[in-house]
């Protein structure tokens, strides 16, 4: 081969190759999705990832599969993810226990690094939390459990779906700031963890506003605070817990989409544009509303910024755990 035709073949490839990218994305995707989710059936993230599924499949015609990969507070389903092909056909559904956890757990527990093994897709939404307690409990409100936990500290628990979760950070956040010593009982999932406050094994639980409603309505359990800067629109004669008497705590659930790192950025950006799409349709802003759940928007570049200061503001929170 001549140096002339080598060239010009090297420059074929190369508008070759420019020009397969859009097409590549256009086509994406020619076959069925796997969304990993790291939590049990039922929860906030499980709940949040099939009505996912359900709209993807609708906009691109193929199916977008949920597999539930529990264990280990979220580990095993997302090292499955991180270590997935980087092909856009493996998605992670995550939350702030993924932050967290990267201050919670050492790099040989974790088996992976978040924001070098994992690329930021768009979060999804977030939700308050809620305080309950069995209704055997005797206290009404939550400076009555306060009082009773001090009264008898280390003898109450509370119940969250596994270490590093964002009930089991926010149980601990509560401790610090009320002054409490309550024991965590970690459950493997959501569900179990609530079916153990119900049954009277624990005695509180922080758990979302969505996944708990229907089992304070069916009195269940009883509310003593809701973990927002304002009161709940789904739990509006529940207070705060500012107004109840811990001043400054606050305590979320968000989550997001991730891809195994070096997923190509047009699927990336495909896949961004439709969750900014989906979580604005007046039909699941509607739905939501009635949840207690609030849409998030963000470009990549957005979430993956939001990310960093979220494992920063986790890491903290740790540092002050430790000392306490």
């Amino acid at each position: 081969m001549t140096a002339r035709s080598f060239t010009l073949a090297l420059a074929a490839g190369l508008i070759g190759g420019f020009a397969a990218a859009p097409s590549w994305a256009q086509d994406y995707p020619a076959h069925a999705v796997r969304i990993i989710v790291p939590f049990g059936a039922g929860g906030p993230a499980d709940v949040a990832a099939r009505l996912i599924g359900n709209v993807f499949q609708e906009s691109f015609g193929q199916p977008f599969v949920i597999e539930n990969r529990t264990g280990a507070g979220g580990v095993i389903g997302t090292v499955e993810a991180a270590k997935s092909p980087a092909d856009g056909y493996t998605l992670l559904m995550m939350s702030n226990t993924q932050t967290a956890n990267e201050s919670l757990l050492t790099p040989d527990k974790r088996k992976y690094e978040l924001m070098r093994d994992l690329a930021p897709i768009a979060p999804v939404n977030y939700s308050d939390l809620v305080i309950v307690v069995n209704p055997q409990v005797p206290v009404k409100t939550l400076a009555e459990f306060i009082a009773l936990a001090k009264a008898q500290p280390g003898k109450l628990n509370y119940a969250s779906s596994g270490q590093g979760t964002p009930y089991h950070m926010a149980g601990e956040l509560f401790k610090a700031m009320a002054g409490i010593d309550i024991v965590h009982v970690p459950y493997r999932n959501s569900g179990e963890a609530r079916s153990g406050v119900i049954g009277g094994q624990v005695q509180m639980m922080i758990d979302a506003v969505p996944a708990m409603a229907p089992n304070i309505a069916e009195n269940q359990v009883r509310p003593l605070a809701t973990t927002g800067k304002q009161r709940s629109a789904v739990l509006p004669n529940v207070p705060t817990t500012g107004e109840a008497g811990v001043a400054g705590y606050e305590a979320t659930i968000w989550l997001g989409l991730m891809a195994p790192a070096g997923t190509p950025r047009p699927v990336i950006d495909k896949l961004n544009a439709a969750v900014n799409a989906m979580v604005k349709r007046p039909d699941i802003v509607k739905l939501w509303t009635e949840q207690g759940a609030v849409p998030m928007s963000m470009t990549p570049q957005e979430f993956e910024k939001f990310l960093r200061g979220d494992i920063e503001k986790w890491a903290d929170v740790v540092k002050k755990f430790d000392k306490s």
